[in-house]
Protein backbone atom coordinates (compact mmCIF):
# COMPACT_ATOMS: atom_id res chain seq x y z
CA UNK A 1 0.00 0.00 0.00
CA UNK A 2 1.39 3.44 -0.98
CA UNK A 3 1.76 6.27 1.52
CA UNK A 4 -1.15 8.09 -0.14
CA UNK A 5 -3.41 5.03 0.09
CA UNK A 6 -2.37 4.52 3.71
CA UNK A 7 -3.23 8.16 4.50
CA UNK A 8 -6.56 7.83 2.71
CA UNK A 9 -7.42 4.82 4.87
CA UNK A 10 -6.30 6.51 8.09
CA UNK A 11 -8.27 9.64 7.32
CA UNK A 12 -11.68 7.97 7.01
CA UNK A 13 -13.91 9.65 9.60
CA UNK A 14 -14.80 6.33 11.26
CA UNK A 15 -11.11 5.59 11.67
CA UNK A 16 -10.40 9.07 13.05
CA UNK A 17 -13.16 8.62 15.62
CA UNK A 18 -11.77 5.22 16.61
CA UNK A 19 -8.19 6.52 16.86
CA UNK A 20 -9.12 9.34 19.23
CA UNK A 21 -9.47 6.88 22.12
CA UNK A 22 -6.16 5.07 21.49
CA UNK A 23 -3.82 7.98 20.65
CA UNK A 24 -2.30 10.58 22.92
CA UNK A 25 -3.60 14.10 22.45
CA UNK A 26 -0.42 15.17 20.62
CA UNK A 27 -0.50 12.13 18.30
CA UNK A 28 -4.20 12.63 17.66
CA UNK A 29 -3.58 16.30 16.82
CA UNK A 30 -0.82 15.24 14.40
CA UNK A 31 -3.20 12.78 12.71
CA UNK A 32 -5.88 15.45 12.40
CA UNK A 33 -3.43 17.93 10.89
CA UNK A 34 -2.24 15.33 8.35
CA UNK A 35 -5.82 14.42 7.43
CA UNK A 36 -6.90 18.03 7.17
CA UNK A 37 -4.06 18.71 4.72
CA UNK A 38 -4.88 15.49 2.82
CA UNK A 39 -8.50 16.56 2.31
CA UNK A 40 -7.53 20.17 1.53
CA UNK A 41 -5.15 18.90 -1.18
CA UNK A 42 -7.85 16.57 -2.47
CA UNK A 43 -10.33 19.44 -2.57
CA UNK A 44 -7.84 21.49 -4.64
CA UNK A 45 -7.45 18.60 -7.08
CA UNK A 46 -11.22 18.18 -7.33
CA UNK A 47 -11.63 21.90 -8.03
CA UNK A 48 -9.28 21.53 -10.99
CA UNK A 49 -11.10 18.44 -12.27
CA UNK A 50 -14.49 20.10 -11.79
CA UNK A 51 -13.30 23.18 -13.67
CA UNK A 52 -12.03 21.03 -16.55
CA UNK A 53 -15.24 18.96 -16.62
CA UNK A 54 -17.37 22.11 -16.55
CA UNK A 55 -15.43 23.42 -19.55
CA UNK A 56 -15.94 20.11 -21.36
CA UNK A 57 -19.67 20.35 -20.60
CA UNK A 58 -19.75 23.88 -21.99
CA UNK A 59 -17.89 22.84 -25.15
CA UNK A 60 -20.16 19.83 -25.70
CA UNK A 61 -23.28 21.92 -25.11
CA UNK A 62 -22.04 24.46 -27.67
CA UNK A 63 -21.35 21.73 -30.22
CA UNK A 64 -24.79 20.19 -29.62
CA UNK A 65 -26.43 23.60 -30.05
CA UNK A 66 -24.54 24.10 -33.33
CA UNK A 67 -25.65 20.68 -34.56
CA UNK A 68 -29.22 21.44 -33.54
CA UNK A 69 -29.11 24.68 -35.51
CA UNK A 70 -27.62 22.84 -38.51
CA UNK A 71 -30.36 20.19 -38.35
CA UNK A 72 -32.99 22.92 -38.13
CA UNK A 73 -31.48 24.78 -41.12
CA UNK A 74 -31.27 21.59 -43.20
CA UNK A 75 -34.85 20.70 -42.30
CA UNK A 76 -36.01 24.12 -43.52
CA UNK A 77 -33.98 23.78 -46.73
CA UNK A 78 -35.38 20.28 -47.37
CA UNK A 79 -38.94 21.50 -46.77
CA UNK A 80 -38.43 24.43 -49.15
CA UNK A 81 -36.86 22.18 -51.81
CA UNK A 82 -39.71 19.68 -51.47
CA UNK A 83 -42.24 22.49 -51.97
CA UNK A 84 -40.41 23.60 -55.12
CA UNK A 85 -40.21 19.97 -56.34
CA UNK A 86 -43.93 19.57 -55.75
CA UNK A 87 -44.65 22.79 -57.64
CA UNK A 88 -42.35 21.70 -60.50
CA UNK A 89 -44.14 18.35 -60.58
CA UNK A 90 -47.47 20.16 -61.03
CA UNK A 91 -45.99 22.41 -63.71
CA UNK A 92 -44.46 19.41 -65.53
CA UNK A 93 -47.80 17.60 -65.35
CA UNK A 94 -49.63 20.66 -66.73
CA UNK A 95 -47.01 21.11 -69.45
CA UNK A 96 -47.29 17.46 -70.42
CA UNK A 97 -51.07 17.87 -70.66
CA UNK A 98 -50.52 20.88 -72.91
CA UNK A 99 -48.07 18.89 -75.04
CA UNK A 100 -50.57 16.06 -75.35
CA UNK A 101 -53.34 18.51 -76.29
CA UNK A 102 -51.06 20.19 -78.80
CA UNK A 103 -50.12 16.81 -80.29
CA UNK A 104 -53.83 16.05 -80.77
CA UNK A 105 -54.32 19.42 -82.46
CA UNK A 106 -51.34 18.74 -84.72
CA UNK A 107 -52.77 15.37 -85.73
CA UNK A 108 -56.14 16.97 -86.47
CA UNK A 109 -54.62 19.75 -88.53
CA UNK A 110 -52.46 17.25 -90.39
CA UNK A 111 -55.61 15.27 -91.29
CA UNK A 112 -57.39 18.47 -92.34
CA UNK A 113 -54.39 19.58 -94.41
CA UNK A 114 -54.21 16.14 -96.01
CA UNK A 115 -57.88 16.46 -97.05
CA UNK A 116 -57.25 19.90 -98.54
CA UNK A 117 -54.22 18.66 -100.45
CA UNK A 118 -56.25 15.70 -101.77
CA UNK A 119 -59.03 18.03 -102.89
CA UNK A 120 -56.54 20.28 -104.64
CA UNK A 121 -54.94 17.27 -106.31
CA UNK A 122 -58.29 16.14 -107.56
CA UNK A 123 -59.05 19.63 -108.84
CA UNK A 124 -55.73 19.77 -110.59
CA UNK A 125 -56.43 16.48 -112.45
CA UNK A 126 -60.01 17.10 -113.58
CA UNK A 127 -60.52 17.04 -117.37
CA UNK A 128 -61.58 20.16 -119.23
CA UNK A 129 -64.88 18.48 -120.13
CA UNK A 130 -65.56 17.70 -116.48
CA UNK A 131 -64.75 21.23 -115.47
CA UNK A 132 -67.15 22.70 -118.07
CA UNK A 133 -69.88 20.26 -117.16
CA UNK A 134 -69.61 20.92 -113.40
CA UNK A 135 -68.98 24.69 -113.37
CA UNK A 136 -71.16 27.38 -114.83
CA UNK A 137 -68.15 29.21 -116.13
CA UNK A 138 -64.41 28.87 -116.14
CA UNK A 139 -63.92 31.57 -113.56
CA UNK A 140 -65.66 29.47 -110.88
CA UNK A 141 -63.13 26.72 -111.45
CA UNK A 142 -60.20 29.00 -110.93
CA UNK A 143 -61.91 30.52 -107.93
CA UNK A 144 -62.11 27.10 -106.29
CA UNK A 145 -58.41 26.49 -106.91
CA UNK A 146 -57.45 29.79 -105.31
CA UNK A 147 -59.65 29.09 -102.29
CA UNK A 148 -58.14 25.65 -101.84
CA UNK A 149 -54.64 27.11 -102.12
CA UNK A 150 -55.38 29.80 -99.51
CA UNK A 151 -56.97 27.37 -97.07
CA UNK A 152 -54.07 24.98 -97.43
CA UNK A 153 -51.61 27.79 -96.66
CA UNK A 154 -53.57 28.83 -93.56
CA UNK A 155 -53.77 25.28 -92.26
CA UNK A 156 -50.08 24.76 -92.99
CA UNK A 157 -49.14 27.97 -91.12
CA UNK A 158 -51.31 26.97 -88.15
CA UNK A 159 -49.72 23.53 -88.17
CA UNK A 160 -46.23 25.03 -88.06
CA UNK A 161 -47.26 27.39 -85.23
CA UNK A 162 -48.67 24.53 -83.15
CA UNK A 163 -45.61 22.39 -83.86
CA UNK A 164 -43.42 25.29 -82.65
CA UNK A 165 -45.59 25.55 -79.52
CA UNK A 166 -45.15 21.85 -78.89
CA UNK A 167 -41.36 22.20 -79.30
CA UNK A 168 -41.34 25.09 -76.77
CA UNK A 169 -43.46 23.11 -74.33
CA UNK A 170 -41.21 20.09 -74.64
CA UNK A 171 -38.20 22.35 -74.04
CA UNK A 172 -39.84 23.80 -70.95
CA UNK A 173 -40.73 20.35 -69.68
CA UNK A 174 -37.16 19.17 -70.25
CA UNK A 175 -35.80 22.14 -68.30
CA UNK A 176 -38.27 21.55 -65.47
CA UNK A 177 -37.44 17.83 -65.44
CA UNK A 178 -33.75 18.71 -65.11
CA UNK A 179 -34.41 21.27 -62.37
CA UNK A 180 -36.65 18.82 -60.52
CA UNK A 181 -34.04 16.07 -60.78
CA UNK A 182 -31.30 18.41 -59.56
CA UNK A 183 -33.42 19.52 -56.59
CA UNK A 184 -34.25 15.91 -55.77
CA UNK A 185 -30.51 15.16 -55.70
CA UNK A 186 -29.94 18.18 -53.43
CA UNK A 187 -32.70 16.95 -51.08
CA UNK A 188 -31.04 13.53 -50.97
CA UNK A 189 -27.72 15.16 -49.99
CA UNK A 190 -29.38 17.44 -47.44
CA UNK A 191 -31.24 14.49 -45.93
CA UNK A 192 -27.98 12.56 -45.61
CA UNK A 193 -26.35 15.58 -43.92
CA UNK A 194 -29.34 16.00 -41.62
CA UNK A 195 -29.30 12.31 -40.64
CA UNK A 196 -25.53 12.46 -40.06
CA UNK A 197 -25.91 15.57 -37.88
CA UNK A 198 -28.79 13.97 -35.99
CA UNK A 199 -26.66 10.89 -35.32
CA UNK A 200 -23.75 13.03 -34.11
CA UNK A 201 -26.10 15.03 -31.88
CA UNK A 202 -27.53 11.83 -30.41
CA UNK A 203 -24.00 10.60 -29.66
CA UNK A 204 -23.01 13.95 -28.12
CA UNK A 205 -26.22 14.05 -26.05
CA UNK A 206 -25.21 10.70 -24.62
CA UNK A 207 -21.66 11.90 -23.93
CA UNK A 208 -23.02 15.07 -22.32
CA UNK A 209 -25.24 13.01 -20.04
CA UNK A 210 -22.22 10.94 -19.02
CA UNK A 211 -20.20 14.12 -18.47
CA UNK A 212 -23.01 15.66 -16.42
CA UNK A 213 -23.25 12.50 -14.33
CA UNK A 214 -19.48 12.53 -13.82
CA UNK A 215 -19.63 16.26 -13.01
CA UNK A 216 -22.31 15.72 -10.35
CA UNK A 217 -20.26 12.87 -8.87
CA UNK A 218 -17.25 15.19 -8.63
CA UNK A 219 -19.41 17.84 -6.96
CA UNK A 220 -20.69 15.29 -4.44
CA UNK A 221 -17.13 14.13 -3.77
CA UNK A 222 -15.99 17.71 -3.33
CA UNK A 223 -18.84 18.45 -0.92
CA UNK A 224 -17.93 15.34 1.07
CA UNK A 225 -14.29 16.40 1.09
CA UNK A 226 -15.15 19.94 2.23
CA UNK A 227 -17.38 18.53 4.98
CA UNK A 228 -14.46 16.41 6.18
CA UNK A 229 -12.14 19.43 6.17
CA UNK A 230 -14.71 21.29 8.30
CA UNK A 231 -15.24 18.38 10.70
CA UNK A 232 -11.51 17.77 11.14
CA UNK A 233 -10.99 21.52 11.54
CA UNK A 234 -13.61 21.52 14.31
CA UNK A 235 -11.84 18.63 16.02
CA UNK A 236 -8.57 20.55 15.84
CA UNK A 237 -10.25 23.62 17.29
CA UNK A 238 -11.51 21.50 20.15
CA UNK A 239 -7.95 20.40 20.89
CA UNK A 240 -6.59 23.92 20.55
CA UNK A 241 -5.32 25.40 23.80
CA UNK A 242 -3.64 28.76 24.05
CA UNK A 243 -0.04 28.21 22.89
CA UNK A 244 2.83 30.26 24.18
CA UNK A 245 2.71 33.63 22.42
CA UNK A 246 -1.02 33.32 21.57
CA UNK A 247 -2.57 32.19 18.29
CA UNK A 248 -2.21 33.57 14.77
CA UNK A 249 -4.43 36.39 13.56
CA UNK A 250 -5.83 34.13 10.82
CA UNK A 251 -6.83 31.44 13.34
CA UNK A 252 -8.31 34.06 15.65
CA UNK A 253 -10.42 35.53 12.83
CA UNK A 254 -11.59 32.06 11.77
CA UNK A 255 -12.79 31.23 15.27
CA UNK A 256 -14.33 34.67 15.81
CA UNK A 257 -16.34 34.30 12.60
CA UNK A 258 -17.52 30.87 13.69
CA UNK A 259 -18.76 32.02 17.09
CA UNK A 260 -20.17 35.17 15.49
CA UNK A 261 -22.55 32.99 13.50
CA UNK A 262 -23.68 31.32 16.74
CA UNK A 263 -24.13 34.51 18.74
CA UNK A 264 -24.71 37.38 16.33
CA UNK A 265 -21.84 39.38 17.83
CA UNK A 266 -19.55 41.09 15.30
CA UNK A 267 -16.31 39.04 15.02
CA UNK A 268 -14.11 42.15 14.81
CA UNK A 269 -15.65 43.51 18.04
CA UNK A 270 -15.04 40.22 19.87
CA UNK A 271 -11.43 40.31 18.69
CA UNK A 272 -11.13 43.91 19.91
CA UNK A 273 -12.16 42.83 23.43
CA UNK A 274 -9.88 39.77 23.38
CA UNK A 275 -6.97 41.88 22.18
CA UNK A 276 -7.53 44.43 24.93
CA UNK A 277 -7.84 41.72 27.59
CA UNK A 278 -4.95 39.38 26.73
CA UNK A 279 -3.63 40.40 23.29
CA UNK A 280 -5.71 37.43 22.09
CA UNK A 281 -4.07 34.93 24.39
CA UNK A 282 -0.52 36.30 24.48
CA UNK A 283 -0.85 37.48 28.09
CA UNK A 284 -3.24 35.24 29.99
CA UNK A 285 -2.26 35.74 33.61
CA UNK A 286 0.72 36.82 35.71
CA UNK A 287 -0.23 35.28 39.05
CA UNK A 288 -0.74 31.92 40.76
CA UNK A 289 -3.32 31.45 43.49
CA UNK A 290 -1.58 30.25 46.67
CA UNK A 291 -4.08 30.60 49.49
CA UNK A 292 -7.66 29.70 48.66
CA UNK A 293 -8.93 30.92 52.05
CA UNK A 294 -7.55 34.46 51.69
CA UNK A 295 -7.31 34.64 47.88
CA UNK A 296 -3.69 35.71 48.00
CA UNK A 297 -1.24 34.53 45.39
CA UNK A 298 2.23 35.15 43.97
CA UNK A 299 3.55 36.96 40.91
CA UNK A 300 4.78 34.32 38.49
CA UNK A 301 7.87 36.23 37.35
CA UNK A 302 9.13 37.42 40.75
CA UNK A 303 7.58 34.93 43.15
CA UNK A 304 6.57 37.85 45.39
CA UNK A 305 3.24 37.92 47.16
CA UNK A 306 0.29 39.07 45.06
CA UNK A 307 -2.61 40.24 47.26
CA UNK A 308 -6.22 39.81 46.15
CA UNK A 309 -5.35 37.31 43.40
CA UNK A 310 -8.79 35.67 43.63
CA UNK A 311 -11.83 36.52 45.69
CA UNK A 312 -12.40 33.82 48.34
CA UNK A 313 -15.93 32.55 48.86
CA UNK A 314 -17.14 33.85 45.50
CA UNK A 315 -14.47 32.55 43.14
CA UNK A 316 -11.93 30.27 44.80
CA UNK A 317 -14.26 27.26 45.43
CA UNK A 318 -15.47 27.38 41.81
CA UNK A 319 -11.88 27.70 40.58
CA UNK A 320 -10.69 24.70 42.59
CA UNK A 321 -13.60 22.59 41.35
CA UNK A 322 -13.09 23.65 37.71
CA UNK A 323 -9.34 22.92 37.73
CA UNK A 324 -10.00 19.50 39.29
CA UNK A 325 -12.53 18.60 36.56
CA UNK A 326 -10.30 19.82 33.74
CA UNK A 327 -7.26 17.96 35.05
CA UNK A 328 -9.17 14.72 35.59
CA UNK A 329 -10.45 14.99 32.02
CA UNK A 330 -6.91 15.46 30.74
CA UNK A 331 -7.65 18.95 29.42
CA UNK A 332 -4.98 20.72 31.49
CA UNK A 333 -1.75 19.53 33.10
CA UNK A 334 -1.44 22.09 35.90
CA UNK A 335 -3.20 22.15 39.27
CA UNK A 336 -5.11 24.95 40.97
CA UNK A 337 -1.91 26.51 42.36
CA UNK A 338 0.17 26.41 39.17
CA UNK A 339 -2.42 27.62 36.68
CA UNK A 340 -1.91 31.25 35.59
CA UNK A 341 -4.69 33.75 36.37
CA UNK A 342 -4.82 37.54 36.23
CA UNK A 343 -3.35 39.63 39.05
CA UNK A 344 -5.21 42.31 40.97
CA UNK A 345 -5.00 45.80 39.39
CA UNK A 346 -2.58 48.17 41.13
CA UNK A 347 -3.43 51.88 41.04
CA UNK A 348 -0.92 54.71 40.76
CA UNK A 349 -1.01 55.30 44.49
CA UNK A 350 0.00 51.68 45.09
CA UNK A 351 -3.42 50.52 46.28
CA UNK A 352 -5.18 47.44 44.90
CA UNK A 353 -8.39 47.77 42.88
CA UNK A 354 -10.89 44.91 42.81
CA UNK A 355 -9.80 41.29 42.56
CA UNK A 356 -7.79 39.27 40.06
CA UNK A 357 -8.41 35.63 39.15
CA UNK A 358 -9.56 36.01 35.53
CA UNK A 359 -8.86 32.96 33.37
CA UNK A 360 -7.79 32.30 29.79
CA UNK A 361 -7.92 34.49 26.65
CA UNK A 362 -11.38 35.90 27.52
CA UNK A 363 -10.39 36.70 31.13
CA UNK A 364 -13.49 35.31 32.85
CA UNK A 365 -13.44 35.13 36.63
CA UNK A 366 -14.59 31.70 37.90
CA UNK A 367 -18.03 32.91 39.06
CA UNK A 368 -18.81 34.46 35.65
CA UNK A 369 -17.46 31.38 33.86
CA UNK A 370 -19.79 29.20 35.92
CA UNK A 371 -22.78 31.20 34.59
CA UNK A 372 -21.85 30.35 30.99
CA UNK A 373 -20.35 26.89 31.40
CA UNK A 374 -23.49 24.93 30.50
CA UNK A 375 -24.35 27.22 27.57
CA UNK A 376 -20.84 26.87 26.17
CA UNK A 377 -21.08 23.07 26.23
CA UNK A 378 -24.50 23.24 24.53
CA UNK A 379 -23.22 25.52 21.76
CA UNK A 380 -19.87 23.78 21.26
CA UNK A 381 -20.98 20.19 21.69
CA UNK A 382 -18.15 19.59 24.18
CA UNK A 383 -18.77 17.73 27.41
CA UNK A 384 -16.68 20.12 29.50
CA UNK A 385 -16.00 23.82 28.88
CA UNK A 386 -12.39 24.96 29.29
CA UNK A 387 -11.53 28.69 29.69
CA UNK A 388 -8.02 27.99 28.34
CA UNK A 389 -9.38 26.35 25.20
CA UNK A 390 -9.34 28.98 22.46
CA UNK A 391 -12.69 28.06 20.95
CA UNK A 392 -14.44 27.91 24.33
CA UNK A 393 -12.87 31.23 25.35
CA UNK A 394 -13.98 32.95 22.14
CA UNK A 395 -17.49 31.52 22.50
CA UNK A 396 -17.73 32.64 26.14
CA UNK A 397 -16.55 36.11 25.14
CA UNK A 398 -19.21 36.45 22.41
CA UNK A 399 -22.03 35.03 24.56
CA UNK A 400 -21.21 37.48 27.36
CA UNK A 401 -21.00 40.44 24.97
CA UNK A 402 -24.38 39.48 23.52
CA UNK A 403 -25.90 39.47 27.00
CA UNK A 404 -24.29 42.84 27.64
CA UNK A 405 -26.26 44.28 24.72
CA UNK A 406 -23.71 44.35 21.89
CA UNK A 407 -25.54 44.70 18.59
CA UNK A 408 -23.87 43.83 15.34
CA UNK A 409 -21.89 46.82 14.02
CA UNK A 410 -23.57 49.39 16.28
CA UNK A 411 -20.89 51.60 17.82
CA UNK A 412 -22.93 52.82 20.80
CA UNK A 413 -24.14 49.41 21.96
CA UNK A 414 -20.71 47.87 21.41
CA UNK A 415 -19.01 50.63 23.41
CA UNK A 416 -21.44 50.15 26.32
CA UNK A 417 -20.93 46.36 26.18
CA UNK A 418 -17.14 46.82 26.19
CA UNK A 419 -17.26 49.01 29.31
CA UNK A 420 -19.58 46.55 31.10
CA UNK A 421 -17.22 43.72 30.14
CA UNK A 422 -14.41 45.67 31.80
CA UNK A 423 -16.64 46.40 34.81
CA UNK A 424 -16.27 50.18 34.67
CA UNK A 425 -18.34 52.84 32.86
CA UNK A 426 -16.49 56.03 33.81
CA UNK A 427 -14.97 58.47 31.30
CA UNK A 428 -11.49 57.19 32.29
CA UNK A 429 -12.52 53.61 31.43
CA UNK A 430 -13.97 54.75 28.12
CA UNK A 431 -10.72 56.52 27.22
CA UNK A 432 -8.38 53.78 28.42
CA UNK A 433 -10.42 50.67 27.63
CA UNK A 434 -13.46 51.33 25.45
CA UNK A 435 -11.85 53.45 22.76
CA UNK A 436 -8.80 51.20 22.33
CA UNK A 437 -11.21 48.26 21.94
CA UNK A 438 -13.16 50.04 19.19
CA UNK A 439 -9.97 51.16 17.42
CA UNK A 440 -8.63 47.61 17.32
CA UNK A 441 -12.05 46.31 16.26
CA UNK A 442 -11.94 48.73 13.32
CA UNK A 443 -8.50 47.40 12.35
CA UNK A 444 -9.76 43.81 12.47
CA UNK A 445 -12.84 44.74 10.42
CA UNK A 446 -10.61 46.18 7.68
CA UNK A 447 -8.54 42.99 7.73
CA UNK A 448 -11.68 40.83 7.49
CA UNK A 449 -13.14 42.96 4.66
CA UNK A 450 -9.97 43.68 2.67
CA UNK A 451 -7.47 41.08 3.88
CA UNK A 452 -5.08 43.91 4.68
CA UNK A 453 -4.27 46.38 7.47
CA UNK A 454 -2.93 49.89 7.54
CA UNK A 455 0.59 50.46 8.87
CA UNK A 456 -0.87 52.02 12.02
CA UNK A 457 -3.08 48.99 12.64
CA UNK A 458 -0.18 46.59 12.14
CA UNK A 459 2.00 48.57 14.55
CA UNK A 460 -0.82 48.54 17.06
CA UNK A 461 -1.83 44.88 16.85
CA UNK A 462 1.43 43.17 16.05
Amino acid sequence: MSAQEDLEAKCQMDNITAMEASLSQNDFRTLLEQCKKYYEDKNTQLEQVIGKTAQEKKTQATQIANLQNKIKSLTNQINQSNLIIKDLGLQISNTQSSINKTSSQIEGLRGELGGLLQARYEEDHRSVAAIFLSEKNISDFFGNLVALESLSNQVNNLLKSIENLKTDLEGQKSDMDSEKKELENVVVMQTLQKNDSAKKKQEMDYVLKLTEKEYQQYLEEQKDTQDKVTKIGNLLFELLEVPEGGISIEDAITIAKEVGKLTGVRPAFSLGILWQETRIGKVIGGCYLKDSSTGDGVYIKSGNKAPKTMKPGRDTPLFLDLISKLKNAGLIKTDAYTTPVSCCMILKDGSYYGWGGAMGPAQFIPSTWALYEDLITQKSGRTLANPWNVRDAFLANALYLKDLGAKNNNYATEMRAALKYFGCTTAWCETNYGRPVMTVASCFQDYIDKNSMSVDCRDLIF
